[in-house]
């Protein structure tokens, strides 16, 4: 029996094209890209801590993001992540990757069999 696929297992494969939009719109701490990503979803979209911090540690050490201690809004340090020039060219080739897939799935998706 196939399983069925969850919003989870999709967002495996996209979760750092996701924090890399997250962070062209400015800089923030771990909490703070997970919250904006719930907000803009509807809250269709929750990163959990163990999937998103291995994500911008592998985002870091690719060069697409960097780090500094901050100070989060609650009073409290909080490591801040922004995109590096290299991180904001990398996010604009993986969506044009991304819109090119979405339209040839699409389009498989709306093809109807012949009778």
């Amino acid at each position: 029996m196939a399983k069925d696929t969850s919003s989870s297992d999709l967002l495996r494969g996209t979760l750092d094209t996701l924090i890399l939009k997250t962070l062209a719109w400015g800089p923030r701490h771990g909490y703070g890209i997970a919250r904006w990503l719930e907000d803009v979803s509807d809250d269709m979209l929750r990163i959990e801590e163990g999937s998103l911090y291995p994500a911008l540690y592998r985002l870091e050490k690719r060069g697409y993001v960097e780090s500094e201690w901050g100070v989060s809004e609650l009073g409290r340090r909080a490591k801040h992540y922004r995109l590096t020039p290299f991180g904001r060219a990398q996010l604009q080739r993986e969506t044009e990757d991304w819109t090119r897939f979405a339209q040839i799935v699409s389009r498989v998706l709306s093809t109807e069999p012949a009778s």
